[in-house]
C-alpha cells in the first residue's frame, strides 16, 4: 500500500499521525536532512542558482562541471569521467553510445531498466550459466560484434558485490562491461568510490560503469567513468549536447563535502555492523558483506513489522506482476534506539 508524505522521509516518518521508524529508501548517508550538509547546498545555490539547463556544449560554460568530473575520476579511479543530470540518463547515454552494429547486448540477471533500449536487439539471461554459453557461442562464430555485458554492481540477491563470483566466469577479456554502480558510488569502496577497481582488476576489456550520484552522495545527478576515448566518444553525441546539465550547484555540494561523505560513511558501518550483531535471524535475507540493505520476500514479515511501527521499502518490482520485494535498509541517519527497536520486532517475528 502507498503512503503519501508531505516531506521528505527521514528514519521517522508520521502516516495517518502515527509516528514510524522508517528503514527504507536509498538515502544511505542520511545526508538529504544533514543541517551541514543542507547549508553546504544552500550556498552553493546561492552561487550557481537553482538550475542551469544550457547545453554543455554552449560558447559559455561553468568550469565546477570540468572540476567535479576530474575529482570524481581520481575518486573512483577511472581515466575519465562525464556528468548528466541522472543515474537513469548517465545508463541511456552508454546504451545508445554503445548501439551500433559493432556491438552486441548481452544483459546478465537482474539488470536494471536504466541500461536497456526497447527497440535494441539484445538478450537478457536469469542465471550466469546461461550468459556464459552464449557468449561463448557469440564468440566462437567470430562475427565482428564485440559483445558488451550490462550489470548491476548490488543486485539486492548476492550475486554481483561484493565477490562477482558469476562475472568471473566470462570471458572478460574479449567484452566490454557496462556496470550500473547507482546502489555502491558513495558508499562502498576506498572513501566511496564504488566497485570501479574491484571489477577493473578483472582485466575486462573494457569496463564502463554509471551511476547516479544521488543515492550515495545525496546529489542529483548522474556519472559515467571509463578511459579517455570512451568518454570522449559519448561527449561528442548529440544525446549528451542536447541534454541539460546536473545542477551545477549539485556538484559544487559534492566538491565541497568530502569531510561530511567520511564521518557518514563510517557512521553507516557502524549502524550496520551493530544491525547485523543484534539480529538473531540474518539468515532470513539476502544481504551483502559491506552494504546497508537487506531484501526479503515474506509478505508476513512486512506486515509484522509494520503493525509493529516498522515501515521498510516494499512493493512489486519490476511491474505490478512481480513478486513484492521488501528491503531493510540501515542508513547513518538511524540511532541505535531505532535498530535496537527493528531487532526486536524481527527477533519476535
Amino acid at each position: 500500500m502507498a503512503h503519501y508524505l508531505d516531506s521528505f522521509p527521514e528514519h521517522h516518518i508520521s502516516i495517518h499521525n502515527k509516528t514510524y521508524i522508517y528503514f527504507g529508501g536509498t538515502a544511505y548517508l542520511g545526508l538529504q536532512t544533514d543541517v551541514d550538509f543542507q547549508n553546504i547546498f544552500i550556498e552553493n545555490i546561492r552561487k550557481y542558482g537553482t538550475n542551469y539547463g544550457a547545453s554543455r556544449k554552449s560558447n559559455i560554460r561553468m568550469a565546477v562541471y570540468d572540476e567535479a568530473e576530474t575529482y570524481l575520476s581520481k575518486l573512483v579511479g577511472s581515466e575519465a569521467c562525464i556528468s548528466m543530470s541522472s543515474g537513469y540518463l548517465a545508463g541511456q547515454l552508454v546504451a545508445h553510445g554503445l548501439n551500433t552494429n559493432n556491438h552486441a547486448f548481452f544483459y546478465a540477471p537482474n539488470t536494471h531498466s536504466a541500461l536497456r533500449l526497447s527497440s535494441n536487439k539484445s538478450q537478457s539471461f536469469s542465471t550466469y550459466e546461461d550468459l556464459k554459453e552464449a557468449l561463448h557461442l557469440h564468440l566462437k562464430l567470430k562475427t565482428d560484434e564485440t559483445p558488451v555485458v550490462f550489470l548491476d554492481a548490488v543486485d539486492f540477491s548476492g550475486s554481483h558485490f561484493p565477490d562477482f563470483e558469476g562475472l568471473k566466469t566470462l570471458p572478460l577479456s574479449e567484452l566490454i562491461l557496462v556496470v550500473d554502480d547507482s546502489h555502491g558510488i558513495g558508499i562502498l569502496g576506498e572513501r566511496g568510490g564504488g566497485i570501479y577497481k574491484t571489477i577493473k582488476d578483472l582485466n575486462p576489456k573494457e569496463l564502463i560503469v554509471c551511476a547516479s550520484l544521488g543515492k550515495g552522495f545525496g546529489v542529483q545527478a548522474g556519472a559515467i567513468f571509463g578511459c579517455k576515448s570512451r568518454i570522449s566518444s559519448l561527449e561528442n553525441t548529440a544525446f549528451f549536447g542536447g541534454s541539460s546539465p546536473a545542477s551545477p550547484a549539485n556538484l559544487a555540494t559534492l566538491l565541497h563535502s568530502e569531510g561530511i561523505y567520511n564521518i557518514k560513511r563510517k557512521q553507516l558501518k557502524d549502524n550496520t555492523d551493530f544491525f547485523i550483531d543484534n539480529l538473531n535471524l540474518l539468515d532470513k535475507f539476502q544481504y551483502m558483506i559491506g552494504h546497508p540493505a537487506f531484501s526479503f520476500s515474506d509478505e508476513h514479515l512486512n506486515n509484522h513489522l509494520e503493525s509493529n511501527g516498522i515501515i521498510v521499502t516494499s512493493f512489486r518490482y519490476p511491474d505490478e506482476n512481480s513478486p513484492m520485494m521488501s528491503r531493510i535498509v540501515i542508513s547513518a541517519s538511524h540511532t541505535e534506539t531505532d535498530i535496537l527497536r527493528l531487532c526486536e520486532v524481527l527477533n519476535n517475528a
